[in-house]
């Protein structure tokens, strides 16, 4: 079997996510995908995240027909041993990670970077709808 590993947030789902699962799922027999637990997304993007908590998320990535199996992490050492039992062929990350310590990465077989195309991101698209929000009043 040839193993695909994925991880991140997935927190308010975009086209970019579902073409990178996509992506990821054509270079294997089996994707994994890792999600941040609701307490780790906290502490690195601020209080107000997760919009979607770790259960909602988890449910949702499930349902995604390029996704084979998900998970749940809450530290860096969490993440390396998730890669580390699942032992994957292939590490898929944002082309943004170029250049960037990958965590994990020493138990996969090869890293391979996905371009954003249309560069969307959640933050950008919470952005957008609180200005909206506020720009109506």
């Amino acid at each position: 079997m040839n193993k695909v590993f994925v991880n991140g947030t997935f927190d308010l789902l975009h086209t970019g996510h579902l073409d990178l699962l996509k992506f990821a799922k054509s270079l294997g027999s089996h994707l994994h995908v890792a999600l941040d637990t609701d307490r780790r997304i906290r502490a690195k993007k601020g209080l107000d995240r997760p919009v979607n908590n770790e259960l909602v998320r988890y449910r949702i990535m499930s349902d995604i027909k390029y996704v084979d199996s998900v998970s749940l992490f809450d530290s860096d050492d969490d993440l390396i041993d998730t890669v580390k039992n699942y032992e994957p062929n292939v590490m898929v990350v944002g082309s943004d990670w170029i250049g960037k310590p990958i965590i994990g990465s020493q138990y996969s077989k090869s890293v391979v970077y996905f371009d954003r195309v249309n560069n969307e991101s959640t933050t950008a698209t919470i952005e957008r709808y609180v200005n909206r929000r506020f720009m109506r009043r």
